[in-house]
């Protein structure tokens, strides 16, 4: 049971960024040679710009959760391995969560010309989105630092 649902999981991590890899490849693109406004295209290029540095920071959260599943899958869970993989889910969702925070006022600039006020609310949940997934690895990264002392001490008392 323990293996299939760790299976499921990195099927779920994969299939979040196979929706990622096509908006770069075909969405992203297909935005910024054919904008829907040309008058805002010069606008768009910076938020277009922000999405694809972005993606590097969310591809490697990707990796390194897929490496925490590995761990998990080879009953070593509880390991500095998954301590280091939690910082680096970490400092990445904080990355991409100031990468967003710098494309606001171009999300801003293109709102209020397009008379979007939504617009600025869509942009912001990514920013909040990946700031309670840094809180959140934070909290674990503790977490699974606590259980590796206390399982440490453990195994020099017995």
């Amino acid at each position: 049971m323990k293996q299939h649902s760790v299976f499921l999981l990195k099927i779920a991590v994969c299939l979040f960024g196979a929706p990622v890899l096509a908006l770069c490849i075909i969405g992203l693109p297909w935005l910024a040679n054919n904008p829907v406004n040309p008058e805002y295209a010069h606008i768009l290029y910076p938020i277009v710009i922000g999405i694809y540095g972005s993606v590097i920071p969310f591809y490697i959260a990707l990796y390194q959760a897929l490496r925490i599943l590995n761990s998990i899958d080879n009953n070593h869970a509880f390991s500095e391995l998954s301590v280091r993989a939690l910082k680096i889910i970490k400092k990445c969702a904080m990355t991409f969560s100031g990468m967003f925070v710098f494309m606001i006022p171009f999300i801003y600039f293109l709102a209020d010309k397009d008379d979007a006020p939504g617009l600025i609310i869509v942009g912001m949940v990514p920013i909040f989105v990946s700031l309670v997934i840094a809180v959140f690895a934070a909290a674990l990264q503790r977490l699974i630092k606590e259980a590796i002392v206390i399982k440490s001490e453990n195994d020099l008392t017995v």
